[in-house]
């Protein structure tokens, strides 16, 4: 089975940390089975000059956003732009098998509105969302539902 690419943003340390968690537990998947997927991540910086992804990957996308409430005033989506630019360079945003969102349901409606804005921007689909730091069921759930969308 092929290796699961993700490429993914974290400002404040919580995606970062769910990439980590995700990682660990990939890796303790394939002690019982060695043909499970293990995880190859990327970060994506400010200074992250943008390069052709050759391998399919998932891109993991926090939610930060300034004004508006994302439903009838609008939003301004801010620091994840260097991701967005990384998906936009050369035909990057074709090899993207889709989303994973993440942000605090404190939120209400802007929860993981940056994933949902991706999703739609790059016509990939919203695969999977966690809160914050993910629970160790977030990170089961989606380690399963990436390998489904890598078949």
């Amino acid at each position: 089975m092929k290796d699961i690419h993700i490429i993914y943003i974290s400002i404040s340390g919580n995606t970062r940390a769910f990439i980590q968690k995700l990682t660990k537990y990939a890796h303790e998947q394939q002690q019982n089975d060695a043909k499970l997927p293990k995880i190859i991540s990327q970060e994506v910086h400010l200074q992250t000059t943008p390069h052709e992804i050759t391998e399919p990957f998932f891109a993991f996308v926090p939610t930060y956003l300034e004004g508006g409430n994302g439903i009838d005033n609008g939003d301004v989506e801010i620091l994840t732009e260097p991701l967005r630019e990384f998906l936009r360079f050369n035909q990057n945003a074709q090899a993207c098998l889709g989303i994973v969102g993440s942000g605090n349901r404190n939120f209400n409606h802007q929860y993981c509105l940056t994933a949902k804005q991706y999703a739609q921007e790059f016509q990939v689909p919203l695969i999977a969302d966690f809160e914050l730091r993910g629970t160790t069921q977030d990170v089961e759930q989606i380690y399963q539902k990436l390998r489904t969308y890598l078949n």
